[in-house]
């Protein structure tokens, strides 16, 4: 059996998420971490690919609206 690759980010990547605030560096991370494992785990279940890329795209977008809530949240609170 061959061992799965952990989840990681390129050189290139890791200096554009530095200027990301913690909380949604943070998100992403968790993000990217599920979202990987999921991916893996829906594939070796044998679904089709298509069925696949929605599904992980749907959970994806929860990822992106808490990410958003939390920087604009942050946003509000400063500016009040």
């Amino acid at each position: 059996m061959e061992l799965p690759i952990p989840p990681s980010v390129s050189k290139d990547m890791q200096t554009r998420i530095g200027a990301a605030p913690r909380a949604a560096r943070e998100i992403a991370w968790k993000a990217q971490m599920w979202l990987c494992g999921r991916f893996r785990t829906l594939t070796r279940k044998g679904k089709r690919s298509t069925i696949v890329v929605i599904a992980i795209a749907r959970e994806l977008s929860a990822f992106i609206w808490a990410i958003s809530r939390e920087v604009l949240g942050s946003h509000a609170s400063a500016n009040q």
